[in-house]
């Protein structure tokens, strides 16, 4: 808690090591960790949060190695290196196993809750063999039960669900939809399996039984990428720009123009780690190309009534601004921006994140009280 109000931060990560993810493999799987080990890299050192030593999985990552204004990349350059935007690091190991410093780092912030994404295992999304992919997930799932089981409600996380196996992705969401730990579905939709596509229907309607929500993070260096992600010039500063954002607004538009939020009348939709500004935007654009070429499921409304159904959820970041906030909520009303930090990626303000946001004065208590905790607690299913 701080200065009085609930906090439940809608945008962490965690990175568990390919140590962490081994001890939970399938054991009829473990004959295959030979053919992981060439995916198997060290942790890059100084990676906050991350427990010295260790190794994670890597497969088809993109490097980004030209500087804007250069003719030619610059091999030693990794466009990889960022500035650390707080005050403090984190403790170590908060992105693998060390659980009780992640809480303290919590309670140093004044933070509640964390919502937890993970990042590196999903460099084996599109290997050409899909079973990696998803005995990973699953060694992840049971990680997290793990690693979230002595803090319930305080770390929780999400179920995967593999849009190359869906069988599998709905019985990992049967086998954990009711677990303390699991508050929404991150379906792993890649360029060649649109979100809208029918035979993900079965993920849809299994996290509508379990009263989840779907999650959309999308990713900058690994698999499954963002759209246009080839298309950058080799360079980070046009990737960073472009990943999030426009991976957000081509999700939202093909979920709302596919009809899905029509077909399940419950189920909440939140996008993470993609700023918030272009909503206003996107929703008017969506209701004009909806009017003006179609091409879309036959919808019971506007495509921008949808974003301001209450249904529909959006992780802030800071840099956007108090004056963007309001103009976002006057547009969309203030039930669906939710309170992020991004920790303990470089880009958060730890320790120091809420107390950032809340000096942003105009805000009125009950849109603070919103922000901070109520819209993430109905989004993860915890009102």
């Amino acid at each position: 808690m701080k200065n009085g109000f609930k906090v439940w931060d809608s945008d962490t990560h965690v990175e568990p090591s390919a140590e962490a993810i081994d001890k939970h493999l399938d054991p009829g799987f473990r004959n295959r960790l030979p053919e992981l080990a060439q995916y198997r890299v060290p942790i890059r050192p100084g990676s906050p949060g991350s427990s010295p030593g260790r190794h994670v999985y890597r497969f088809g990552q993109i490097s980004y190695k030209r500087i804007l204004g250069e003719a030619a990349p610059r091999e030693a350059h990794s466009g990889r290196d960022t500035v650390w935007m707080g005050t403090q690091q984190p403790r170590e190991g908060v992105q693998d196993e060390a659980a009780a410093n992640r809480i303290a780092d919590m309670d140093l912030e004044g933070v509640d809750a964390h919502f937890l994404i993970p990042t590196a295992w999903t460099s084996l999304v599109g290997h050409d063999d899909p079973s990696l992919e998803t005995n990973v997930i699953r060694a992840y799932h049971r990680h997290m039960e793990e690693f979230c089981a002595d803090h319930p409600g305080r770390l929780t996380s999400m179920i995967v669900a593999s849009a190359r196996d869906v069988e599998s992705a709905v019985a990992e969401i049967k086998r954990w939809g009711k677990s303390k730990w699991a508050v929404a579905v991150m379906p792993l939709v890649t360029k060649d399996i649109p979100a809208d596509h029918p035979d993900l229907e079965p993920i849809w309607q299994a996290c509508v039984d379990h009263d989840l929500p779907v999650a959309h993070h999308s990713f900058t260096w690994t698999p499954p990428y963002f759209p246009g992600c080839f298309d950058l010039w080799d360079n980070i500063f046009l990737g960073r720009l472009a990943s999030h954002p426009w991976g957000a607004m081509r999700f939202i538009a093909s979920v709302i123009g596919g009809g899905l939020m029509d077909r399940h009348p419950t189920l909440r939709v939140g996008i993470l780690e993609c700023g918030f500004g272009w909503l206003p935007f996107w929703g008017r654009r969506m209701n004009e190309q909806y009017e003006y070429v179609g091409s879309t499921a036959t919808l019971k409304h506007h495509p921008e009534d949808y974003l301001k159904s209450g249904r529909f959820f959006c992780s802030i970041e800071r840099h956007e601004g108090e004056d963007m906030f309001n103009m976002v909520t006057q547009f969309l009303g203030d039930d669906a921006l939710m309170y992020a930090s991004d920790y303990p990626h470089s880009e958060c303000q730890f320790p120091n994140t809420v107390s950032n946001i809340l000096a942003w004065k105009s805000l009125e208590p009950e849109t603070q009280k919103k922000l901070l905790w109520d819209n993430a607690s109905r989004f993860f299913r915890q009102a």
